[in-house]
């Protein structure tokens, strides 16, 4: 009734059956492993999801039709926005302006139920027959209590101004004129070509063109982007890490997909030297990223300002409401 497992199995080799092969697969259908012991030089190791085997495969060999094209032409940043005119880098985060902030700013606040049942109670109250304690009582509250909320308001969207000016001075290495020279973050154009060194913060999205690294790689921290502290790997293409642009004109075309809000994926193609090359997301640092562990950096910047992915994925300041306000505007409608 037993098999002596020490002789070999009839009608079966015993290479063949010393050769295995585990896959497990999960419920969802999305993972899998596959480990073959036999032949390992001939057959493919796969370890990882299915769903990011194919966004690989759809990255490298997916074309950008013309229509949804974004052409950047590496260095010239006159022939880059000469057909279409690009978003600039200046950012703005504030709720208002000047001109906006009194209509908008009593428009939200009279989104609270009980300031337009006050209002009214004020207006009849200018009428001689119902005006109960007179004109100046019945208005007063309402206007004391729209004048704090309008300063505090106004305190507010002062600071995000401030911190706006801030952001859009700071000062990034831009290449001008064959010389790398001192430019405000909110002048920087799409194409141009931007020197960022160590522990500085990336002033746009720009495609990784060389590094002080032998290895082209470059290291960077996307904290301020996604939370993560660990330190990811971002690679230049070999055809242009030789480049000094110092010395010699670096002239090229990139064509892209358009902004979008996906952080983690890149699509575009790099023509260079009579060369096209495929580009994808380990080529593209992002804009709010800081460079680690890497002296320096050189990129051309793709999406500027309002169009970087940070920004995309940066909603405007909420108008706060409690659950106190949620409540009383409910029982102020469907009150009985």
């Amino acid at each position: 009734m037993f098999t002596d497992l020490s002789k070999p199995v009839s009608g079966m080799d015993s290479k063949c059956f010393m050769c295995s092969s585990i896959q497990s697969r999960a419920s969802a259908g999305n993972s899998i492993r596959e480990v073959s012991f036999c032949d390992l030089g001939s057959k493919n190791v796969r370890h990882g999801s299915r769903g990011a085997d194919s966004e690989a495969l759809s990255v490298s060999q997916k074309e950008i039709n013309d229509e949804d094209a974004r052409l950047i032409h590496i260095n010239d940043p006159g022939k880059t926005n000469e057909r279409f005119k690009f978003a600039g880098n200046s950012v703005r985060t504030a709720k208002y302006s000047a001109l906006t902030f009194l209509p908008r700013n009593l428009f939200e606040q009279f989104h609270r139920v009980a300031y337009i049942y006050f209002l009214v109670i004020a207006v009849l109250s200018q009428l001689p027959q119902l005006a109960v304690f007179g004109r100046a009582p019945s208005i007063l509250p309402l206007a004391f209590v729209l004048l704090v909320t309008a300063v505090k308001d106004a305190d507010e969207d002062y600071r995000r101004h401030w911190s706006d000016r801030i952001e859009n001075n700071r000062l990034a290495t831009v290449l001008v004129n064959d010389q790398f020279q001192e430019k405000k973050w909110k002048d920087i154009q799409v194409g141009e070509i931007i020197k960022i060194v160590a522990n500085q913060t990336i002033p746009c999205d720009m495609v990784l063109l060389s590094t002080s690294d032998p290895t082209s790689v470059a290291y960077v921290q996307t904290i301020n982007l996604d939370g993560e502290s660990n330190l990811k790997t971002r690679y230049a293409k070999q055809e242009t890490v030789s480049k000094v642009p110092e010395k010699e004109k670096i002239s090229g075309l990139i064509k892209c997909e358009k902004p979008n809000r996906n952080i983690y994926g890149f699509h575009a193609n790099m023509e260079i030297d009579g060369k096209r090359v495929s580009l994808g997301p380990s080529n593209i640092i992002l804009r709010g990223c800081e460079i680690k562990n890497t002296a320096w950096a050189l990129g051309v910047a793709v999406y500027t300002g309002g169009e970087t992915k940070a920004m995309l994925n940066n909603s405007r300041a909420p108008s706060k409401r409690s659950r106190i306000e949620t409540r009383m505007n409910w029982e102020i409608k469907h009150g009985n």
